[in-house]
């Protein structure tokens, strides 16, 4: 299975436009299913006659996606979706041969950017220049200089990116950061603010960082040192992560070290040894956490992986299910798989043939009942009904929804086939 291009100038024929429209009210349906209030989410909260509206009437479906892999076994997928917002403000930074002179190391990162999007793409372009410029990455690898030097490289371009806010044209923007550094013999997990990265190995998640938020008791103590205060979950009423890049309005108390301030830009980093059991590694935005946790996202991407191996498909289908769960932010994933990830088997592959003849079946039967009361057909009606139904096979955590290319599919068919039987009008 691969990912759809994106579409041409062509004409769109009248049928495929009323899809369009159609498919847009499924996600709204299955969207509103699970709709929190907006704002509720937001990582930054303020006056909506100041910022414009942050959510848009219908999301912005189209995908961004990326693969690619190194000689060493490591391959991974990529995809980012604007999803409800008023803008894209994730990037995303995919290295899987770090630089010419570290080419079996691996780099992966997700930077979620809030109230602008200057300092996430910033932070995609330069933050790995400003981890190796302290020197202590290297060949020979002392793990305690590695996790300095990536402590050292956060600090640096967060003091540099504020110097330029002073004096160039920047937004208020600030930004999460979640990746992982791969060496020949570990895994570095690096982390500051919300976003969030695991480790599947032998089938179950045996890492994950942990998320930088204002009421954890450590952060909330930091705040309140610093001279504030933590309300509604947010710092000074306001934002939603305690540590983060940039955020510069929040890093103003003169009396505190620069991983004082109220607003911490120091990651957490912890490494783990490589084993052949690990399988692999998910780097994503809190649009994806906000919709699934940590074991059922595990769960879907192995099941996933064995029936497809274009992991930018696996990846857009995380971001569908998200979608359909109730996201409302940006929406970012990448996948990294090691030689250990689960492959394409023969019977996983027959039965998920099984699984789409049922479902296939299901829709025929829909539309024929729809038919008899000579009435038109409507996919949205159809998903209504398919979601209701006990299916037994479908994705774990991920119910019918991530099969809405299928259901499409059968629906475009017969509703097809229905229409060509509609006596012609003279």
């Amino acid at each position: 299975m691969r990912t759809a291009r994106r579409a041409s100038n062509m004409e769109v024929p009248s049928f495929l436009r009323q899809l369009v429209k159609e498919t847009e009210k499924m996600v709204t349906f299955f969207f509103k299913g699970g709709r929190r209030e907006p704002g509720a989410d937001d990582e930054y909260s303020e006056n909506e006659e100041d910022m414009g509206r942050p959510y848009l009437e219908r999301p912005i479906l189209e995908k961004d996606t990326a693969e690619g892999g190194s000689k060493w076994g490591i391959n991974y997928g990529m995809a980012s979706m604007q999803g409800w917002r008023a803008q894209m403000e994730d990037s995303h930074t995919c290295m899987p041969e770090m630089t010419s002179a570290l080419p079996d190391w691996s780099y992966f990162a997700v930077y979620d950017g809030h109230a602008g999007r200057m300092v996430a793409q910033y932070c995609s372009r330069h933050l790995l220049d400003f981890i190796l410029d302290t020197g202590c990455v290297t060949v020979d690898e002392d793990v305690d200089q590695v996790k300095d030097g990536i402590r050292v490289g956060f600090l640096n371009i967060d003091r540099h990116m504020h110097t330029l806010t002073r004096n160039e044209s920047w937004d208020h923007s600030g930004s999460t950061a979640t990746a992982v550094m791969i060496s020949p013999r570990n895994i570095y997990f690096i982390n500051c603010g919300d976003s969030r990265t695991f480790l599947c190995r032998d089938g179950q998640v045996v890492f994950y960082t942990e998320d930088h938020k204002p009421i954890n008791p450590r952060e909330k103590e930091r705040i309140q040192n610093a001279g504030g205060s933590v309300t509604l979950q947010r710092i000074n009423g306001s934002l939603a992560v305690s540590r983060a890049l940039g955020d510069f309005n929040f890093k103003e108390v003169e009396w505190r070290t620069q991983t004082e301030q109220l607003v911490s830009p120091e990651p957490e980093v912890y490494e783990l040894e490589r084993t052949p059991k690990d399988e692999f590694l998910v780097v994503a935005c809190d649009g994806v956490w906000d919709a699934i946790g940590n074991e059922e996202l595990c769960a879907f991407v192995r099941n996933r992986l064995q029936v497809c191996d274009d992991l930018r498909e696996i990846c857009t289908q995380v971001i569908d299910l998200c979608l359909y769960k109730g996201s409302l932010d940006n929406i970012s994933i990448i996948i990294i798989c090691f030689d250990g990830a689960p492959k394409v088997t023969p019977e996983a592959l027959q039965q998920e043939a099984e699984l789409e003849r049922v479902i296939e079946q299901k829709v025929a039967e829909i539309i024929n009942v729809i038919r008899s009361k000579d009435e038109e057909p409507d996919l949205l009606y159809v998903m209504k009904f398919l979601a209701s139904e006990n299916i037994p096979g479908l994705p774990p955590s991920g119910g019918i929804s991530c099969k809405k290319d299928c259901i499409i599919g059968a629906y475009q068919k017969y509703a097809a086939a229905f229409r060509s039987l509609e006596p012609m009008v003279c």
